[in-house]
């Protein structure tokens, strides 16, 4: 009866294994199925939207003054809406930055406006005596998160000289201006497809700046105070007048603001405490001297800003800035201190005022006396603007200052620095690990071996004393005592 139990219990087994294997079998055909069907239906979708995001954005740039115009055709759109929603900034301003533009169901190209002299944005004097400004944008087709989809474009326009690439252009007669507080740090402004300007038909931007971009973008906007007026009866008596003065007046010579490193190259990305020198300069000439002062240094945010030399050209705190040093003929003057930087940005902009002065007037040789007294130097230049000869040229530049990570050197980084190999033992993880339970091992062994001694040495003695206690003892026999 048990051979045929267990032939029976052998057989329901094999049935149950059998049954398992022919419906696991037919489990991967149905999810096959599904899935194949899925595919299909999300094949469609999947392949416009892939059509629609390789379509690679046109970026153009135009150089205006005081600012460039970028504008952005074929943003990546946002698959809902079919409408670009997301931002647009300099690199490095994306958090908490008044240079960053949202966009928010944008239809049409993007524009967004760039200053010259803010968010990032760097002046580089060029060989031929003009000046190109350089930045970098990153467009992000996302309101609050950072993504990969991202991208990055360096943006850079070349201007014939410092005074075209920041001068305010001519307005008709009747116009009024704009009020031009706070240009240093204007904000980027955003241009919707709706509004437009309309650009005089005789206007020339070739003495504004040229875009290094080779594509031009037709139908940009610009505000209106950056185009030439195209009237030719204003052009005309301008040009008169501007001719009728040149008779009369003496060239200014051209200024220069170039910052060296300690390398005494152009220095445009440094560390905190790097030394730079400032070097600021006019054109080689027998006529005019200079002398700086009204130095401030600036966050490009607008946020913050500190004062290096006072109006007598004295420094403010010499520990961030001392006195400038001229040379001989008088035509440049440099001062070397530490780099600096504010806490939230790596941008630094440096801004001089240069006062003219005749050579032939002793004084002009005199370096400012910085001993807390106005010098009679000022107030005579004081008298040279109002007498309308050119006293005063704005200078400016800018690089990128980086935290200092170095670690401050001390006694206990120096023997570190000094320990060689020779000196230590390198042992790797898994060599010690193994070296670790060998040991363990071994002291396991020697405790199990110290135990079974001992109690073997206990075991000897017990059965040696058993033995010798039957003899032990005095024995006195009763039979062969007597008494007297």
């Amino acid at each position: 009866m048990k051979p045929f139990t267990q032939l029976v219990y052998a057989a329901l087994q094999i049935i149950t294994i059998a049954t398992l294997v022919t419906h696991g079998a037919q489990i991967p055909t149905a999810t096959k199925e599904a899935l194949s069907e899925l595919d299909a239906a999300a094949e469609a979708p999947d392949s416009f939207s892939t059509s629609k995001s390789s379509i690679e954005p046109t970026v153009r740039i135009k150089c205006l003054s005081g600012s460039m115009l970028i504008t952005i055709k074929d943003a990546p759109l946002n698959h809902e809406t079919g409408l670009f929603s997301g931002m647009i900034y300099p690199k490095g301003l994306s958090k908490n930055s008044t240079c960053l533009t949202e966009y928010r169901d944008h239809d049409g190209p993007l524009r967004y406006k760039l200053p010259l002299r803010s968010c990032n944005t760097m002046p580089q004097e060029t060989d031929d005596g003009g000046i190109e400004f350089f930045n970098t944008i990153v467009l992000q087709p996302h309101l609050k998160l950072i993504t990969d989809a991202g991208r990055g474009y360096h943006v850079r326009c070349s201007y014939k000289s410092r005074d075209a690439a920041t001068s305010t252009p001519k307005k008709k007669h009747g116009q009024r201006r704009k009020a031009n507080s706070g240009k240093h740090a204007q904000k980027p402004q955003a241009f919707r497809s709706a509004e437009t300007a309309a650009v005089g038909v005789g206007s020339d931007r070739r003495d504004y700046g040229r875009s290094l971009d080779k594509y031009r973008a037709a139908g940009d906007d610009f505000d209106q105070e950056d185009v030439y007026d195209g009237d030719d009866s204003d052009d005309a008596v301008d040009a008169a007048n501007q001719e009728d003065d040149s008779l009369n007046e003496i060239p200014m010579p051209g200024c220069h603001m170039k910052i060296y490193n300690s390398e005494h190259k152009i220095a445009d990305d440094v560390k905190i405490g790097d030394p730079l020198t400032i070097v600021i300069s006019i054109d080689k000439q027998e006529l005019y001297g200079l002398h700086v002062a009204d130095c401030i240094v600036r966050d490009g945010l607008g946020w913050g800003e500190q004062r290096l030399l006072g109006d007598d050209g004295c420094p403010m705190d010499n520990e961030i800035m001392g006195q400038f040093n001229y040379t001989s003929d008088h035509l440049a003057a440099n001062v070397t201190f530490p780099a600096h930087k504010f806490p939230y940005t790596t941008s630094v902009y440096y801004q001089c005022n240069v006062h003219l002065c005749a050579l032939q007037d002793p004084e002009c040789q005199m370096p400012p006396t910085c001993s807390g007294k106005r010098p009679k130097r000022q107030t005579n230049n004081d008298n040279k603007d109002e007498d309308g000869q050119p006293a005063t040229i704005e200078v400016y530049s800018g690089l990128y200052v980086n935290e200092n990570v170095d670690v401050s050197e001390g006694d206990d980084d120096t023997v570190l620095k000094e320990r060689t190999l020779e000196d230590a033992l390198c042992v790797s993880q898994r060599t010690f690990a193994i070296a670790i339970a060998v040991a363990g091992l071994i002291l396991m062994l020697a405790v199990v071996a110290a135990v079974l001694c001992i109690m073997a040495r206990r075991s000897t003695k017990s059965v040696s004393n058993s033995g010798s206690s039957i003899y032990s003892g005095p024995y006195t026999n009763t039979a062969f005592s007597h008494s007297s």
